[in-house]
């Protein structure tokens, strides 16, 4: 069956929609080596077969939603790693290809979302998780505009504009945003009732609420103790629909590229998102096919009710 029969911002109106869960996650426990600096888009560069099966396995998890390999992907990382800015269009087109593919051959509905990670990704430091890069807002819409064009060059039906710690990002994706005739949906990494770097979420999401091109708003890659309290805020800053797909509670330690579990399991409180205004509802880091099939069986209990 075709991949998608409409819009994603039609479903969404009808609709919650099932997210996919984390990629690097997938692809370890697929035996793939993510050492390194480009992380997912080694496994990209090098086995795109593995790519795909992890997109596969989200698809019969009963995703409907897939999010591309293209997370960590700019010219700036894989220079490092000895590849020129051709090699680099090439990656970012093939993480939505193989997205693509899967989603095909899924048998039901299912979506692409081409994920445009924050700068700080590229970086490998963990600074996606603080923001503030000491660049402008015009130097922050540079360096994501080829990435940008490269992805919507491959034809996605979605551009993620995921784990975005700061406003000042937020603005200069929305600018890039502007100059094309895309949607997207906004997802800033939060802690405390705060963006990552501090900001106050009515500020970062109000940002949203003025593009015509956002179809959702919300939060991802954070506890999931702090999605109620973000989503609450941002109910009162739009009428967008809202997303979220956080991770397990886990933090991430960049010096040793590690990630550390919380001591007890945090509890995922699906219902109360969706209440408050979650239409797109998924999973972030280490959340993996088996809690997308559970969310899943919840969400269809929960329509036939």
């Amino acid at each position: 069956m075709p991949r998608a029969s409409g819009p994603l911002a039609e479903a969404l109106a009808r609709r919650t929609v099932l997210l996919d869960g984390g990629l690097s996650n997938q692809l370890a426990a697929q035996g793939c080596d993510l050492s390194g600096g480009l992380w997912t888009g080694r496994v990209l560069a090098e086995r795109p077969d593995q790519v795909e099966a992890a997109h596969t396995a989200y698809a019969r998890a009963g995703a409907e939603v897939l999010i591309t390999a293209s997370y960590q992907i700019g010219k700036e990382a894989l220079a490092a790693h000895g590849h020129d800015r051709a090699a680099t269009t090439a990656l970012l087109r093939r993480s939505v290809s193989l997205a693509a593919r899967a989603a095909d051959a899924a048998d039901h509905e299912v979506w692409v979302a081409a994920s445009v990670g924050p700068y700080g990704a590229v970086l490998a430091d963990g600074s996606e998780y603080r923001g503030r890069y000491g660049l402008s807002v015009r130097e922050l819409a540079a360096f994501h505009r080829p990435r940008v064009e490269a992805l919507l060059a491959a034809g996605p039906d979605v551009l993620a504009l995921e784990t975005v710690p700061d406003p000042d990002e937020a603005e200069a994706l929305l600018t890039v945003l502007a100059e094309t005739d895309a949607p997207a949906w906004l997802s800033y990494t939060v802690a405390g009732g705060r963006t990552r770097s501090g900001a106050p979420l009515p500020e970062a999401f109000a940002l949203a609420a003025r593009s015509p091109q956002i179809i959702a708003v919300g939060v991802n890659c954070c506890d999931p103790s702090d999605v109620l309290p973000a989503l609450a805020s941002a109910a009162t800053t739009t009428a967008k629909p809202l997303l979220a797909y956080p991770n397990d509670g886990s933090v991430w330690e960049a010096t040793t590229q590690t990630w550390h579990a919380p001591q007890t399991p945090a509890p995922w409180p699906t219902d109360a998102w969706h209440r408050t205004g979650a239409r797109l509802i998924g999973g972030c880091c280490r959340i993996g096919p088996d809690r997308i099939a559970a969310l899943r069986r919840k969400m269809r209990g929960s329509e036939r009710q």
